[in-house]
């Protein structure tokens, strides 16, 4: 996909621009919020940006070079993405992809009586194809209220200072890759306050799109989701499901989370409400009482214990009660766990020596090394993590982190950044998802941050995702 501005063979006046346009499948979004895989309940809020890769990223000898076209690549830009607007009778403004190519025949052959002067006759012009969707028409048989979607002067029936723009990026260099910041409109149509969207729009500022007098055409292109290549544009979301379970090292002097974990035949279910939770001593007195917990994520309750042990014994043992545990209108009884609370002292390391570093080694179960996924798996990726070279010292409070990448070459594409690992009172493990992965070979590297020290294991895990026919 190119982007252009400037001189132009095909229009009078000399000049011209393009705009590009697209719409985002957000149903495999929704229905992860709505079976609570993707929760906010514990105050977390979902963030979305919005990628594309830029064609010319990868070698800083294309820049201020020509492309295939003839046209010379953009710098020092600004690029806008806007809400395609409603009809001006408040309808939707609902667009076909289209079927649209852009190129021409040229006849260089020894019969054309001008080539020898130097110049070229288009003999079969084939510039552009008038399948909607296109400037003027969204389908076969409806039109956009203004062709182009809107009037960069302003003087249309739908003007560019009516839009609604999401966001502006600056190119500097013109390779740089699409990172437009979506958080608020995605959250709003998630959330129902923002309706009768069918898709955005990029497109160079109007200030842009209306110098005149140029003699060259100047573009940027990026890769769109028919490339045949990895670079397919994506939306991104993020948001904090980590589970850091305090059951096993429950220490005073702060606060503390505790989790309930509900399976229904080794699937996770959804609590019809929230559990509620009472903290107690061995001897049944009270100390917190009827604390909500939230959804972390689909059959994870977490909650937080305050800061109320200042004064306590320790070691002591503690008990973590759960009731209010309601699944399809049946009441389950309560559930009571236990836990002990432990010094500070026992995480802090006081001497006259220093930490050595330590070593660590891995092994995966859920995915096995050099397997082949289909991309229709959700994997639980078990992570057991233990002193390197030996096969029995497991450790249980270690903040490791992930991250998942491809290769091109000598590059590592980043398919997830450095996420940390959750940890539960039996074990680490994170969630990988294969659905909205393209087919190729795939590597996760460990980090473990102590004593000071971020360690990094490279390739501890390689699988390859691949389609399914």
């Amino acid at each position: 996909m190119e982007l252009s501005f400037g001189a132009s063979d095909f229009l009078i006046p000399n000049y011209g621009f393009t705009r590009f346009i697209f719409d985002i499948d957000l149903s495999s979004l929704t229905l992860n919020i709505e079976s609570k895989i993707i929760s906010t309940d514990c105050g977390n809020n979902l963030s979305h940006r919005f990628h594309m890769t830029n064609t010319s990223s990868f070698d800083e000898e294309l820049l201020n070079t020509k492309m295939s076209s003839g046209r010379r690549r953009a710098t020092s830009f600004d690029l806008i993405l806007f809400r395609i607007p409603e009809k001006l009778n408040l309808e939707t403004q609902v667009w076909d992809e289209g079927v649209g190519y852009d190129f021409n025949d040229f006849d260089l052959s020894s019969n054309n009586p001008q080539v020898g002067g130097g110049n070229l006759i288009i003999t079969n012009d084939k510039t552009f194809s008038e399948r909607p969707s296109n400037w003027y028409q969204t389908t076969t048989i409806s039109t956009w209220d203004e062709p182009g979607i809107y009037n960069n002067k302003n003087n249309g029936v739908v003007n560019y200072q009516d839009l609604i723009i999401v966001d502006r990026q600056h190119f500097e260099f013109g390779n740089e890759d699409i990172d437009f910041d979506m958080t608020n409109e995605i959250n709003g149509i998630l959330n129902g306050t923002i309706s009768n969207v069918s898709g955005w729009g990029i497109a160079f500022l109007p200030e842009v799109e209306n110098i005149t007098g140029l003699t060259e055409t100047y573009s940027v292109g990026f890769f769109t989701r028919h490339t045949q290549t990895f670079y397919e544009p994506f939306l991104e979301t993020t948001y904090n499901d980590l589970i850091s379970d305090d059951r096993n090292n429950f220490v005073k002097n702060q606060e503390n989370k505790l989790y309930l974990y509900t399976y229904q035949n080794g699937d996770s279910i959804v609590l019809d409400e929230n559990p509620v939770v009472n903290i107690s001593d061995r001897l049944g007195n009270l100390k917190i009482g009827d604390l909500t917990a939230c959804t972390r994520t689909r059959g994870v309750y977490e909650i937080t214990i305050p800061n109320v042990f200042v004064n306590d014994k320790s070691p002591c043992e503690y008990y973590d009660t759960w009731s209010n545990l309601i699944y399809n209108s049946h009441y389950i009884p309560n559930v009571e766990n236990q836990f002990v609370l432990k010094s500070l002292s026992n995480r802090i390391q006081i001497g006259t020596s220093t930490n050595t570093p330590e070593i660590f080694g891995f092994d995966f179960y859920g995915i096995k090394q050099d397997e082949k996924i289909l991309n229709t798996d959700i994997r639980k990726v078990g992570v057991i993590i233990k002193k390197a070279y030996s096969t029995q010292t497991l450790l249980s409070n270690i903040v490791a982190f992930y991250r998942i990448y491809v290769r091109e070459g000598m590059t590592e594409v980043q398919v997830q950044d450095w996420t940390e690992i959750n940890r539960t009172p039996n074990e680490y493990y994170f969630i990988f998802d294969t659905r909205d992965k393209i087919p190729n070979q795939y590597f996760v590297d460990i980090r473990v941050n102590i004593s000071g020290q971020k360690d990094t294991y490279k390739k501890e895990l390689s699988f390859q995702i691949v389609n399914k026919k």
